[in-house]
């Protein structure tokens, strides 16, 4: 699985550093260091009002906050990891 999470200019200022630091953080406390792979890329043409915008393999997730983080990265992220492994 590759997450790529836009650092270009309109989501640094809405925190994508931040971001990083939780993706980074969850994918080491669930052990996933050897099946993520975790890039920054710039503008991905999505921006939102609000949060930054994340690709999870070709699939984009806009408005990712401090607040909605935890949703995000067990609906979109943890379960898709569990489905691949089941093969689905």
């Amino acid at each position: 699985m590759v997450i790529q999470i836009c650092v270009g200019s309109s989501c640094h200022l809405k925190s994508s550093p931040e971001i990083v630091e939780l993706i980074t953080k969850a994918i080491k406390e669930h052990n996933l260091e050897d099946k993520i792979t975790l890039a920054g890329r710039f503008c991905t043409g999505k921006c939102n009002r609000l949060g930054v915008t994340v690709q999870v393999d070709d699939e984009v997730h806009i408005g990712i906050t401090r607040e909605n983080f935890k949703d995000f990265f067990e609906s979109k992220v943890l379960s898709a990891l569990e489905n691949e492994g089941r093969g689905a």
